[in-house]
């Protein structure tokens, strides 16, 4: 059974922040989004009465319950959940180291450890052009192959992104990576970044 650390502080405000909306009944729910991932997410919400899953993990916290999702509860091993109080405010701190994931094994599949590197360093890198790469494949030798998406498709700086910057990345990280491919169709993109 999993055990999420609440503290006292955190405590207090939640069943205040509860007891404010004045609806019987009420709790809160837990879960985790986009799980494993850099994007990952903690999301608290209310909870009205019978909104819960049959297969949430009822845990009390002082006069009402906190439900948290099934298929969130591995991802929230060693988590706690704090309320820091700033002066004029306060904030709610859910801290669940587990929730991005962890790197490959060195001995993973190759597969898995590019679609590792894409989600972990190179998305968020091309995300500032509003752009991102999607992983289509790798076949035995260590080609892989990548499909340009957003703002990246269509760009005239797509190949110059490939070689300078993906593929440069995935080879120093994956000796095991022999050349990085585009995929994509770029006369179909609709709003480049350039």
């Amino acid at each position: 059974m999993l055990a999420i650390e609440i503290t006292e502080s955190a405590n207090q405000f939640l069943n205040e922040l509860v007891a404010k909306q004045d609806e019987p009944g009420l709790g809160l729910r837990l879960r985790v989004t986009a799980a494993g991932t850099p994007a990952a997410n903690c999301e608290l919400i209310f909870c009205g009465n019978g909104e819960s899953q049959a297969d949430d993990q009822l845990m009390p916290i002082g006069e009402i319950n906190l439900f948290i999702e099934q298929a969130s509860q591995d991802w929230l091993v060693d988590a706690e959940i704090d309320y820091i109080n700033e002066g004029t405010g306060g904030r709610l701190n859910i801290r669940a180291p587990k929730i991005k994931g962890s790197a490959p094994a060195t001995n993973a599949p190759l597969l898995e450890q590019v679609g590792w590197l894409i989600d972990t360093e190179i998305n968020p890198s091309l995300a500032s052009h509003k752009g991102h790469v999607t992983l289509v494949g790798v076949t035995e030798d260590g080609v892989v192959s990548l499909q340009f998406g957003g703002g990246c498709q269509g760009c005239g700086m797509a190949n110059v992104t490939l070689q300078n910057g993906i593929e440069k990345t995935l080879k120093e990280q994956l000796p095991e990576v022999t050349a990085v491919i585009d995929a994509t169709d770029h006369a179909s993109g609709q709003n480049p970044y350039y």
